[in-house]
């Protein structure tokens, strides 16, 4: 019988040094808010308009309390299975440092090629979200702009980075294969169910104000566009390949969570409410951009590691709740339907 992963408390997690410079990053951000932000943001922000910099602060910080009881439920919930060792599934230190810094490469040049494309077009730059995703935004998003999005994350954050990796390391040295179906599902099932309802209780979707026929248009075409566009780059570029890299190279379950909610956050950018016209504005977008990603990009790291299926994050905590849920209106506006 394999013996269980040494437990550990929250002192030893909070004597972490990646802990402590996490703790104190975030602590950082709402400080900066706070003295650069003033009596308003300077994002376009149509859904929270209303909001004055310290209630987005109040937000960020209950979405953050909201991930951490997730993260004790998930730990909680798969505190009985056999743990899989991802760090195994990474090579050896030197070429898996090798292969990190050339995805890290690639993801940024990646980024700079989709802003260079899409302003070419007259489009919004392409980063993990769409133009409109989450927070909403005045300008106008096309069909066009939209499909070429999808298609372009696809392609550069979840095709070539996949074919490239997959002659090489097999399903599950890539996170791709789940090694218990039941608890995956039962654990996805638990924290969907969970993340909709507060995405309900917070957000109050426009998605329930949808005609029947908007509905059954925008719902699988929301679902569709974001599982291109957003999901499926990032679980492959992040949660199939670097977790395990990650894992290998610093040794650490702790660090590994907060270096995937780091790159996840990296790969927003571009969102289009960023705003990099002044060094106070920079800031406040660098700062919202860690507020908004950070946190969530943990979790989606949490429950890849306590299962060794990136696929879990995808179903219980991306695709359906919150993109679906939330960004369906958006989708029946970009696309005109009736």
């Amino acid at each position: 019988m394999q013996p269980r992963p040494p437990r550990y408390g929250l002192t030893a997690l909070l004597h972490k040094r990646s802990v402590q410079l996490a703790a104190i990053g975030w602590l950082a951000s709402n400080v900066v808010v706070l003295a650069v932000a003033g009596d308003a943001l300077p994002f376009d922000w149509p859904t929270a308009a209303a909001r004055t910099p310290a209630g987005h602060l109040i937000d960020a910080n209950l979405a953050l309390a909201e991930v951490l009881l997730l993260t004790v439920l998930t730990y909680r919930l798969t505190r009985s299975r056999t743990l899989p060792n991802l760090a195994d599934r990474a090579p050896e230190r030197s070429v898996a440092a090798r292969e990190t810094l050339f995805l890290l490469a690639y993801g940024a040049a990646g980024l700079a090629l989709g802003f260079v494309l899409a302003q070419l077009a007259g489009w919004h730059p392409f980063g993990l979200h769409l133009a409109g995703s989450i927070y909403g935004t005045h300008d106008h998003v096309s069909p066009a702009e939209s499909i070429a999005w999808a298609t372009y994350n696809l392609l550069v954050y979840a095709v070539v980075p996949l074919l490239f990796f997959r002659r090489r390391y097999s399903a599950e040295a890539l996170n791709l294969r789940s090694g218990n179906r039941r608890a995956d599902t039962f654990l996805v099932g638990v924290v969907l169910l969970i993340e909709s309802l507060v995405q309900i209780a917070v957000l109050a979707p426009g998605t329930f104000d949808l005609s029947p026929g908007q509905l059954v248009l925008g719902a699988p075409l929301t679902f569709t566009l974001y599982l291109a566009g957003a999901v499926l780059p990032a679980m492959i570029f992040i949660y199939a390949i670097l977790i395990p890299r990650f894992l290998r190279l610093t040794g650490s379950t702790a660090a590994t969570v907060i270096l995937g909610g780091l790159t996840y956050t990296a790969l927003h950018i571009w969102d289009a409410w960023t705003v990099f016209t002044s060094p106070g504005n920079a800031v406040l977008s660098l700062a919202f951009l860690l507020l908004t990603y950070f946190a969530p990009g943990m979790f989606k790291a949490v429950l890849t590691v306590r299962t060794g299926n990136a696929w879990v994050h995808v179903w219980a905590y991306h695709a359906l709740a919150p993109h679906t849920l939330v960004d369906a209106p958006h989708m029946v506006h970009v696309f005109d339907l009736k």
